[in-house]
């Protein structure tokens, strides 16, 4: 559904801009003829580790696709999700906004009452603005009354799971009550098909079969739309507890059932890109591989591996937002390039948008995300468009981090405090832990585990300056501040 909005930026993007949260690079006002607007593939995972694929060192995964994409293409090694849970972390991908910027935080669930903004343009509306194709096929979690849905925010079909494949009657944290106790706080999870619910009841013989569903439907929206330019995102609802896998992966795996899932879904991004190669569609398309946030470590065997980083889902360690990450484009991305500059899913919008020769976002609002396709084709000199990039936790400004150095603020996290996590499904319980003021150098320590804050006070000094203009724009809940720039989620239409 396309929207009429205004294309004056507003005087949000001029502050924003002077702090480095620029609504889009000036290198994106280059035009491209129609028939030269490349395709998009953006595949996201949910819950996995940093290490759970082959090329990012997974020593019990075998991950041949994704292995043989990194050899042609990039391996992004400080990639970051904006925050490390699910609504808020797909909200930042599909907007270019952190998401306490658009008022998206946590987890939506089956009681929630909000959802993204009719207000907000997601990489899907702009994308049709120069003439493309969209769909979604797995866990969309931004809003599932109709209002929010992706038909209403710029995908033109939709199959999959509202939200988490864990928000139903059988969640481990309700299993020990009646049934229809449980359904007093999970309701029956629904499987979409664009704005139907095809199945109010999906069990588990379903959750089997999602990410084959995805899969025949991406290869299907691909050759339907092999003659336009089209963006086919895949947010899959897999390795997110409860993990299902298919027979034909059942077993396969040296990790047990969670390198199953992860197999899978490998074998998935296999069959998208041997489509786009039949169809000859592989030197016009730009493919995307990351994940939404960090593994969740309190499930032990059924949970993904973040090594070398500290801690997980759920925490602004590294662990919990750094993810692994390849792109691909044959002849555009070089050969084997690996990119150690931070970047994050907040950049995907406003580098597709370039690419698709959008001249200026259409909506009056900044984002906070950049143009990296200079660090995607290993341009000479290419760095970091981000001076700083935050790490929040709701609206708690966390962490900050500029080149090799990240500062974290007092706060308290999650852990498991170096005990194992659970078994089958189930998880144990985590503790709460605490960090004081701390200073990173990540080219040096990977894992966040030596501070040498008492030994840079300058660099301290620097971050401290950047996370106070964060603050004023995008606010702070430790210091009680708003932001000036924060903007409303939608609310349900009575």
């Amino acid at each position: 559904m396309d929207r009429v909005r205004s294309p004056v930026l507003s005087s949000f993007a001029v502050l924003a801009f002077c702090i480095g949260l620029s609504p889009i690079s000036a290198a994106a006002t280059a035009d491209r003829a129609d028939n030269d607007r490349p395709n998009f593939v953006v595949v996201f995972t949910d819950d996995q580790g940093y290490q759970d694929l082959g090329c990012f060192g997974s020593p019990d995964i075998l991950t041949p696709n994704l292995d043989r994409l990194a050899r042609q293409g990039a391996r992004f090694t400080s990639f970051y999700s904006a925050q490390a849970v699910c609504s808020a972390s797909r909200a930042a991908l599909l907007t270019g906004c952190y998401p306490n910027r658009i008022g998206i935080q946590g987890a939506l669930g089956p009681r929630s009452r909000n959802g993204i903004h009719d207000n907000e343009w997601t990489i899907a509306e702009v994308l049709k603005t120069r003439g493309y194709a969209t769909a979604i096929y797995g866990k969309w979690h931004l809003g599932h009354h109709p209002q929010f849905l992706p038909t209403r925010h710029g995908f033109d079909d939709y199959f999959g799971l509202p939200y988490s494949n864990d928000m139903w009657p059988f969640h481990p944290g309700v299993a020990h009550l009646p049934f229809a106790e449980r359904l007093k706080r999970w309701p029956h999870l629904p499987l979409f098909d664009r704005e139907k619910i095809v199945n109010p009841r999906v069990t588990g013989k379903e959750q089997a079969q999602l990410t084959t569903w995805y899969t025949e439907r991406a290869v299907g929206f691909i050759k339907q739309n092999k003659d336009r330019p089209f963006f086919l995102y895949v947010p899959h609802s897999m390795p997110h507890v409860p993990l299902y896998v298919s027979k034909k992966f059942a077993g396969k795996s040296k990790r047990g059932l969670y390198g199953d899932v992860i197999m899978e879904i490998d074998w998935s991004v296999g069959e998208i890109v041997k489509t786009l190669r039949e169809h000859k569609l592989d030197r016009r398309t730009l493919v995307i591989f990351t994940s939404d946030n960090g593994p969740w470590l309190n499930y032990g065997t059924h949970s993904g591996r973040a090594l070398p980083l500290r801690e997980g889902k759920g925490t602004s360690w590294d662990g919990g937002q750094r993810e692994p990450t390849v792109m691909w484009w044959p002849g555009q991305i070089p050969t084997g390039h690996v990119c150690d500059e931070v970047a994050g899913t907040i950049d995907i919008l406003p580098t597709l948008a370039h690419l698709a020769g959008v001249e200026k976002l259409p909506q009056p609002h900044p984002i906070d995300g950049k143009d990296i396709w200079p660090l995607m084709t290993n341009a000479k000199d290419a760095r970091s468009p981000h001076e700083a990039y935050y790490f929040y936790w709701g609206r708690h400004l966390q962490a900050i981090r500029s080149g090799r150095w990240k500062l974290h603020f007092p706060h308290a996290y999650r852990s498991l405090g170096g005990r194992k996590g659970g078994s089958g499904g189930k998880p144990v319980r985590y503790e709460q832990a605490r960090t004081k003021t701390a200073l990173f150098d990540l080219d040096k320590d990977i894992g966040e585990t030596t501070d040498v804050l008492t030994g840079h006070p300058e660099i301290v000094a620097r971050l401290k300056r950047l996370a106070d203009q964060a603050r004023t724009e995008l606010g702070d809940s430790a210091r009680k501040l708003k932001g000036r720039g924060v903007r409303p989620a939608g609310q349900l239409k009575k």
